[in-house]
């Protein structure tokens, strides 16, 4: 189900420049509570050595929600997923080996 989520460049094998978990670098998730219950989940600051887009379609096979990537001009490029999904999220990027614990 993870496979081919790197994006694979012109020379280096996958995996040379990416950001291993424990970097300085931070993937943040945030809550945006929209009205009433409803909520929406960010996730910004994955390496750009990854397709987002497929990671959002593990995302939405995973969880049962809907989701996109929108790019934002601060930012960069940010997953946004219907739904409180911070608990799955970080397990599911544990297992990807994107984030540690």
């Amino acid at each position: 189900m993870f496979t081919n989520l790197m994006v694979l460049q012109d020379s280096s094998p996958p995996g040379d420049d990416l950001l291993l978990a424990g970097t300085e670098d931070y993937i943040h998730i945030k809550i945006q509570q929209r009205n009433g219950r409803k909520t929406l989940t960010t996730v910004q600051g994955i390496a750009g050595g990854y397709h987002k887009k497929k990671l959002v379609k593990v995302f939405k096979k995973k969880f049962a929600c809907n989701g996109t990537v929108i790019e934002h001009p601060e930012y960069g490029e940010v997953i946004l997923l219907q739904g409180d999904q911070c608990k799955n999220i970080c397990q599911v990027q544990i297992e990807i080996g994107l984030a540690k614990d």
